[in-house]
């Protein structure tokens, strides 16, 4: 059996799984406006633990959310991960934020579009199949009413940016899931998972949070 401990904190949302094989078993989560991840974070690694019945010498591996995010949130979460797989001796896995935010989104065809607010109508974005390939780069964009006019299948949106987007993201096309607003840890079993079977692991010591800073500012044609 492989038991993996996953790790969010890129956002608002502090997020802890348990997972065996790939399946949550246990989840503990709670999303603050004032970011309680430094208090929270090791209390639910205990917690999950002795929820999920085992040992931290029977988990395989340690998976984190490796970013775009809050620069605070995810040094915490990747410092806890790193602390924990020096001192049990096992393999790190690093797992895109947005996949696993667009990974909530159960839907059969389109495109899902995963944003998580950075200020103003700035946002961290990608684009994902619905089987959660990747149709397009993580980019920092400035959100218009130009943005993603080229695509003409449906766009479903994730994330916490509905309300100051959709007000300018109006096409027809477009879809708003507004009750998907921070990834999770339970969305992340799956991915981080894949990897291990793999052995897609990042080096311990030199591994550090994807930062996205730069931001692509589009001109609107009107």
């Amino acid at each position: 059996m492989n038991y993996i401990l996953n790790i969010e904190t890129a956002t608002k949302n502090c997020s802890i799984s348990i997972a065996k094989n790939g399946e949550t078993i246990v989840c503990n989560e709670i999303a603050e406006e004032g970011y309680s991840h430094a208090e929270r974070l090791h209390v639910f690694i205990e917690e999950s633990i002795a929820a999920a019945g085992i040992s931290f010498k029977e988990l395989g591996a340690i998976a984190v959310s490796q970013g775009p995010g809050s620069y605070t949130g995810l040094r915490i979460g990747v410092s806890a991960a790193k602390g924990l797989c020096f001192a049990l001796g096992i393999p790190l896995i690093a797992v895109d934020t947005l996949q696993s935010l667009a990974a909530q989104a159960a839907v059969e065809n389109g495109l899902i579009v995963p944003m998580l607010d950075a200020r103003r109508m700035e946002v961290y974005s990608a684009i994902f199949s619905s089987d959660l390939k990747s149709q397009r780069s993580i980019l920092a964009e400035v959100i218009t009413e130009d943005s993603f006019q080229e695509y003409n299948e449906t766009l479903y949106f994730v994330g916490d940016c509905a309300e100051k987007c959709k007000e300018v993201l109006t096409k027809p096309n477009f879809v708003f899931l507004e009750n998907i607003k921070y990834p999770s840890a339970k969305q992340m079993s799956a991915l981080s998972y894949q990897k291990y079977l793999n052995k897609d692991f990042v080096d311990v010591a030199y591994f550090e949070p994807y930062y996205l800073k730069d931001f692509m500012i589009t001109t609107s044609k009107k």
